[in-house]
């Protein structure tokens, strides 16, 4: 597994830890905002966030999209 294939499973794993909801869930969202572009594009600052922070960064992100 590729580091950006991990960091992204970390990712999915984190924020569906902090929103409570599936594996399945996430992927859905994520493919609809193109989040893990995001995390692909930004891992040089989110892979020294903590878990919570970067499910934080990612709500801000869709927040963003959707406005």
């Amino acid at each position: 597994m590729s580091g950006n294939a991990e960091f992204i499973t970390y990712c999915v794993e984190e924020y569906k830890a902090a929103k409570g909801i599936t594996g399945k869930e996430v992927i859905t969202l994520f493919k609809k905002h193109n989040i893990i572009d995001y995390i692909v594009t930004c891992y040089g600052a989110l892979h020294t966030m903590g878990g919570l922070a970067i499910a934080e960064d990612i709500d801000s992100l869709i927040e963003k999209v959707n406005k």
